[in-house]
Parts: C-alpha cells; structure tokens; sequence
C-alpha cells in the first residue's frame, strides 16, 4: 500500500528525528539536542562546557617553577602503572617500560628533566640492584615510585632506610602485594607529602588478592639551584 501525500511527510520527518535523535547520542549531546528538536526555534543549542583539564590530567594548573606529575600503581598483576610528568608519560604499559615490583623514574629536581627510568622486581628479583640505584643519588634528585602487583617481598631493612631517607612514611610498613604511589626527593628535610599506600586485606580488596590501584597527582616545587 503506497503511501498518501500527507503520511509520506509525516513519515519522512519522523525518519530525520530519529537519525537526529541517534547523531546527537552518539556524540554526548542527546539532551540539548531534543529540546532544540522540539522547541521550534532556530538557534543551534549551546554544548555543555567540558571540565579543563591540565598537564597530567590535573584539574587546575601548577604555579609557575612547579611540576605537574600524576602517579597511577598497577592493578592487580594485569593492569601496569603510569608515570606522567609534565604532560610527558615517562613510564607505563603503552611504552613498554614497566615490570612486576617498583617501578621508578628520577628527575632532576633544578631543571624537571628526565634523568633515568627503571623497574625492580621485588617478587623474584635481586634487592641488590634497587640498593645499587637508590645509594649514589645526588642531593636534589626527584624520586618517583609507582607499585605493580607486588613491590615489598624482596624489601629490607636497607632499602626501606634509603625510602625514608627520600621522605616516605608508608616504606616501613610496607607489606605483599601493597598497592604504593611515592614522590619524594634525596636530601628532603620533612616527610614527602606526595605518598599512598592501600594495604592488601582479604575484607577490603578490589580485586581477588590485590587492593585496588591508586592515583596520586600535583605540584612539585623545583629546587633552585646548588650554590657552587
């Protein structure tokens, strides 16, 4: 049966409205969208402002000679951790530069340039390699640790002094399978601000056997620089 000329039109705007409908789900703005459709005006509506982000993802930016950073440990033994500083990612899974244990990135805490990155098995590893990396860092270093599956079975009595030592609080008490995210700084002359740990518990893990992973971000003062 063919339809009637009236019908047809009704049909034909029925069709726009739904395709209308569908494009503007499709790209976030369904609700603006529907009133304009049945408002009967002709002024295209304004879209929603999106939240401003930042360098790392940060909701606000840094003061001027700071560092914007934001640290994410891994997630259980699946998901790898994230480095970013500056806007850079220095480490994570995309890049293909993080292990099983801790995961670390150091900076020069004058300029905010990238010195080195490295991993550390802490389940199968040798402690050795993390102590031969943490004794010899110069004053002012920045020190960036982000935590993948498990970061403390291979831990000891030295290497938790030398975290110390960079101004965490958490390192003593730092247990299998810990979820930990740590900025800190040789030579600092009070406990780090910038530290998290979330305890591995049977009661309160996100994923079986693992906490679930946490996220840190914000501003690091640069140091001026060493008198000669």
């Amino acid at each position: 049966m063919r339809l009637t000329g009236p019908l047809r039109v009704v049909a034909v705007m029925l069709l726009v409205g739904l395709t209308w409908l569908l494009a503007s789900a499709l790209f976030g703005r369904e609700s603006a969208l529907v009133q304009y459709f049945f408002s009967g005006t002709n002024e295209e509506p304004t879209p929603e402002p999106r939240p401003r982000k930042y360098k790392c993802g940060l909701s606000a930016p840094c003061p001027s000679k700071h560092l914007a950073f934001r640290l994410v440990s891994g997630a259980a033994n699946v998901i790898g951790p994230k480095i970013c500083l500056e806007d850079k990612m220095l480490l994570s899974s995309v890049k293909n530069n993080v292990g099983r244990g801790l995961n670390i990135a150091l900076v020069n805490g004058v300029t905010g340039e990238l010195m080195e990155t490295k991993t550390f098995d802490m389940w199968a590893g040798d402690v050795s390699d993390l102590l031969k990396f943490l004794r010899p860092l110069h004053e002012g270093t920045l020190v960036f640790v982000a935590s993948f599956d498990d970061a403390a079975t291979k831990m000891n009595d030295e290497s938790r002094r030398l975290f110390e030592e960079l101004g965490s609080t958490a390192v003593k008490e730092l247990a299998f399978r810990d979820s930990w995210v740590f900025v800190g700084a040789k030579g600092i002359e009070n406990k780090s601000p910038f530290e998290q740990r979330m305890k591995n518990s049977k009661s309160s893990n996100k994923y079986e056997g693992w906490p679930e992973s946490l996220e840190m971000d914000g501003c690091i003062p640069l140091r001026p620089p060493l008198e000669a």
